[in-house]
Order: structure tokens, then sequence, then C-alpha cells
């Protein structure tokens, strides 16, 4: 069996963020999808996928999405919860971007006849940050 990963493996300094050109302007809705997620579950060592969907309104900035890529094959070999995966990704692109507001959702395929989707969302409030 591979080894497995903590959580603490995963660094957010490959995460590029590009200035969004049009911020003065308008607000966008910007939708990311990785079908393709990889982890690994933490009890049992069995690979856990699923797909990941991060939906945001970027203020000063949007990710480069080669960067999100190699940010999400760090988890490959990470063993970490459904719920702590969504809030992770959370907390490290919300720490990058800043953005107006973020939504992380992870949809995994089906386990012992179970399927879970679980979501995470950040509102910034004014000046301040705010998850909920």
């Amino acid at each position: 069996m591979p080894q497995i990963n903590s959580p603490d493996t995963i660094k957010t300094d490959m995460l590029e963020p590009l200035d969004y050109a049009y911020q003065d302007r308008r607000d966008i809705h910007i939708t990311i999808t990785n079908p393709e997620y990889t982890s690994v579950c933490p009890r049992t060592g069995l690979p856990d996928m699923g797909r990941i969907t991060i939906l945001y309104v970027p203020d000063q900035k949007i990710i480069e999405l080669k960067s999100l890529k190699m940010y999400f094959l760090q988890y490959r070999n990470v063993g970490i919860f459904y719920e702590n995966i969504v809030n992770k990704i959370l907390e490290d692109l919300v720490s990058v971007l800043s953005p107006k507001s973020m939504t992380v959702t992870g949809e995994f395929t089906a386990r012992g006849g179970i399927t879970t989707s679980v979501s995470a969302v950040y509102l910034k409030m004014r000046n301040d940050h705010k998850s909920q």
C-alpha cells in the first residue's frame, strides 16, 4: 500500500493568482470543475474519487488554471475526509485570491452504495472575511 500523507503536506505556494482586468467594471461568476479528483480514505487507505466544483466571484484576483491543477494533484496520496477536503480547498483558495464569494462542492463517488456531496461557502462581508 502506498504511503498515506497528512493534509498538512498540501502546499499553496504553487497557486498562482492573476489580476482580474475587469474588477472595476463588473462582477463575473467563475465555475471551475475538476472531474477527476482523487485522495485517500484516512481510515481504510482506499482511493476516494469525485468531482470538485469551485464557483466564485473574484475581487482583484483570479486563479491560473494550471497552478490549480498542480495543487489538486497534491491530494492524490493524502488521507482526508470529504468534509475536510472542501473546507481545506476553500480556505486555501480564499487565502490566495480573497474573492467576493466562493463555494467549493465535492461530489464523491459511491462507497458502499452511498454517495456524498459536501459544500463549503465563503462570503466577504465589507472588508471582513467570513466563512459559513
